[in-house]
């Protein structure tokens, strides 16, 4: 590939990869420890991630168990898991924290599939910005010796890949709405 559309493909891919990581985090009523990624804990001084400071299991496929190593940090992780926008109460036994999660309801599921497209359209529209920088990039070799045949060559290919960008955000929205709405 063309070292001129390699950036751009570069950064198409972080668009897509942004997107799959922030859906990874939005719960669909079964237990998915990456819905704590994003969470940090005060752990002497320092904002750590939850996973660096416990072990994180799915003993069930409704249930996240955390078993911190410093029993001291219990009231740490509950602490940052209520802050958060998870909106599931941690249940502490005093060695371990688990969260269960409810099923959820028609409405939520409808919201849910609605926060899931916007993500999915975000995405795009970085997308689309990301191809209007390469075209606008473009269009300035003109005045560099460079044909503008080159340049209508360059503009297509980064049509093509912008297509295919696109074509794959669809696709990830789908298999997110599709997943949240499975009962």
């Amino acid at each position: 590939m063309d070292a001129r559309l390699q950036v751009y493909d570069d950064k198409m891919k972080k668009a897509y990869d942004f997107l799959l990581a922030d859906y990874q985090t939005i719960r669909a009523g079964r237990a998915n420890p990456h819905v704590l990624d994003k969470l940090r804990v005060d752990y002497y001084g320092t904002p750590t991630p939850i996973q660096q400071v416990g072990n994180i299991s799915v003993p069930e496929p409704r249930m996240i168990q955390i078993a911190p190593w410093e029993k001291n940090l219990i009231r740490d992780i509950e602490k940052a898991i209520l802050a958060s926008d998870i909106g599931i109460t941690p249940n502490n036994d005093g060695s371990v924290i688990r969260l269960v999660f409810p099923e959820l309801t028609e409405e939520r599921r409808k919201e849910l599939v609605k926060d899931v497209k916007k993500k999915g359209e975000e995405a795009k529209v970085a997308v689309r910005n990301i191809r209007r920088d390469g075209n606008d990039a473009f269009k300035k070799l003109v005045k560099e010796e460079v044909s503008e045949d080159e340049v209508k060559d360059l503009q297509d290919k980064l049509q093509k890949m912008t297509d295919k960008y696109i074509k794959d955000v669809d696709a990830a929205v789908d298999e997110k709405s599709k997943e949240i709405l499975t009962v």
